[in-house]
């Protein structure tokens, strides 16, 4: 017997509501699937209410083009990406409808895990406003991530859509500031933008390690186990970024790549030497 339709989406819930992040889960992370929406698709259907008691609907959008940014509180591109948005949204909010909209937890802790119910889920996307002191709309994606999963879950994606409900840009991650903004520039004068996408991933990645021991600390020692599972260079890399605490904290993943560089070139230069 082939199983239901209904069957198959609660078990897919469910895997999206994972507790421990791992390989796949990275893997997955740095490419969308071929049928993810993109330039040109018209977005999913969605009714999530936002955490001042609002509603973001696809059939609502509203008489502006929306920018709609994906994120969770344990993502550390998110962390790096949400000054961006805000930046943006103090130069194009009265020309554009801004939402924030809360996922799964993308690196789940001992002290800071995955919601379990919608209840912990909007209390998760509240701290995630108040971290950042966000003053655009915070919406909540049901337990499931029905709208999440449905554009190819990234933890910190990015979609300009016009107010008919057609993605018009998309960006892998959200703090791909330049790209954005030329997006956000194009939208707000009401042209399709010159660039629909931004594939943009070792400066992205490399502002967001500095940002990783804070998430560690916020959620838990787990997280740092489970990124040296999946990502050893990112986890080193996000410990030698503490080396750097004078630093903006974007630019310490850079820093500590640089010293990493230093430190290998140093200890093939003596390998050769003494050979």
């Amino acid at each position: 017997m082939q199983p239901s339709t209904l069957d198959t989406d609660t078990r897919a819930g469910a895997a999206y509501r994972f507790n421990r992040f791992g390989v796949a889960l990275l893997i997955d992370d740095m490419t969308f699937s071929r049928d993810a929406p993109a330039p040109g698709d018209r977005i999913p259907a969605f009714d999530l209410v936002t955490v001042d008691g609002g509603r973001f609907r696809d059939t609502d959008l509203g008489g502006l083009p929306v920018l709609m940014v994906f994120g969770s509180r344990t993502c550390p591109v998110t962390e790096s990406a949400v000054p961006v948005v805000r930046r943006l949204h103090a130069q194009f909010g009265d020309r554009v409808r801004f939402v924030l909209v809360n996922t799964r937890e993308a690196h789940p802790g001992d002290d800071f895990g995955q919601p379990d119910t919608f209840v912990v889920k909007h209390r998760h996307a509240v701290q995630l406003r108040d971290h950042h002191a966000i003053d655009f709309e915070v919406a909540v994606d049901d337990i499931d991530g029905r709208l999440h999963r449905a554009m190819s879950p990234k933890p910190n994606s990015a979609y300009l859509i016009d107010p008919s409900g057609v993605i018009r840009y998309r960006a892998h991650w959200a703090n791909d500031e330049a790209a954005l903004h030329s997006a956000l520039t194009d939208m707000a004068a009401g042209r399709v933008p010159t660039r629909d996408v931004s594939r943009a991933m070792a400066g992205p990645l490399l502002r967001a390690v500095g940002h990783l021991p804070g998430i560690v600390r916020h959620a838990g020692r787990q997280v740092e186990r489970d990124v040296w599972l999946a990502a050893p260079p990112l986890a080193l890399l996000g410990r030698l970024s503490q080396l750097f605490k004078p630093f903006p904290v974007d630019r310490r993943g850079s820093a500590a790549l640089a010293l990493l560089g230093v430190v290998v070139v140093s200890v093939l230069g003596v390998l050769f030497a003494t050979h």
